[in-house]
């Protein structure tokens, strides 16, 4: 039989309306009271009803989380840094995955809304006219996260253009005068922070006076098998090259994978540096030198901003995260 909150208020000896302000923690009740009412609805194991709470307090203590991959670290990184927070919150998390190219994120925006989720995070997604004009709309509390807009809404996010700039410097500084990139879809950096990162390694190179020109630059897609195919293909274009700068840490695999088959040394004969610092890079052979974006911090200042936001009403907030190279054992002195 379910326990209701009637039956709560009868064990313990107080009104129904005592239960339900304890439930939504408004107050108006002893110290005293309040652990009572707890212990009775622990004695008698009675689970609050979400919905009927969430038509009392207005809040459905849920919030969503829209990405477009959901097998990299990086990914992995975010959630357990956002979980972590909406937990100590006291509120759950619901998971939408977009696919590479967002085809679902207005289709999930419509769902988190009819779900009356409480705020929604928007990672590694551009914020389109036709998203922003539907919370806009619907008045949904939303933060940016490893992303920013145009349009007035609050983000945490990475400087690239910055991070891609110290990246080629450092090698620069270890002495490389031949450096090439190897890049992500031309076509997907509509739906990230890509282009930047092209134009800091680009800006590095003449601002040291070095030769740069889309020779030394290889597009592909961002994954370890794009990494191996963008090796020869870079070769082929800059044979002299003696370091790379990889757009982020699963090329830099890629990279480090295919020149142990094709006998380049790594950095021996060419230096490799990536960027994101996910955890696998310390296992690699050699461990791969990236930059760090501070992507748990990043995920953790978004989940917390988004609390700020649903509680408080905050202002647009737009955070810029620090960045630092973490050395390893895949960039050597020229």
């Amino acid at each position: 039989m379910t326990v209701t909150i009637l039956d709560v208020a009868k064990r313990a000896n107080v009104s129904k309306a005592t239960v339900s302000r304890v439930l939504n923690d408004q107050g108006g009740y002893s110290e005293k009271t309040k652990r009572h009412v707890l212990k009775v609805m622990e004695e008698l194991e009675y689970n609050p009803n979400a919905v009927a709470r969430s038509l009392t307090n207005k809040r459905t203590q849920t919030i969503g989380i829209v990405l477009p991959d959901l097998i990299s670290s990086l990914t992995t990184s975010f959630l357990n840094e956002i979980e972590a927070v909406a937990h100590k919150a006291g509120s759950s998390v619901i998971v939408c995955h977009t696919e590479s190219k967002g085809t679902k994120t207005m289709k999930y925006l419509q769902l988190l809304h009819e779900k009356r989720v409480d705020g929604v995070i928007l990672a590694s997604t551009i914020l389109k006219k036709e998203y922003y004009d539907y919370i806009k709309k619907t008045k949904i509390p939303m933060v940016l996260l490893s992303t920013d807009s145009k349009y007035p809404v609050s983000s945490v996010t990475a400087d690239d253009y910055a991070a891609a700039y110290m990246a080629t410097k450092y090698l620069i500084q270890q002495g490389h005068k031949k450096v090439g990139m190897i890049s992500g879809n031309k076509e997907e950096w509509i739906v990230g922070n890509h282009l930047p990162r092209v134009e800091g390694f680009k800006a590095a190179l003449l601002d040291n006076k070095l030769s740069v020109s889309e020779k030394h630059v290889v597009y592909g897609g961002f994954s370890c098998e794009d990494g191996a195919a963008g090796l020869t293909q870079l070769f082929k274009q800059v044979p002299d090259l003696t370091a790379i700068f990889t757009e982020n840490d699963e090329i830099g695999m890629g990279v480090i994978s295919a020149a142990y088959q094709l006998g380049i040394k790594v950095p021996e004969e060419v230096s490799v540096i990536g960027m994101d610092n996910v955890k696998f890079c310390e296992y690699l052979n050699p461990p791969l030198t990236s930059v760090s974006l501070s992507h748990s911090e990043m995920a953790k200042k978004a989940a917390n901003l988004m609390f700020e936001i649903i509680e408080s009403n905050k202002a647009v907030t737009n955070c810029i995260v620090p960045h630092r190279i973490v050395e390893r054992q895949s960039v050597s002195k020229k």
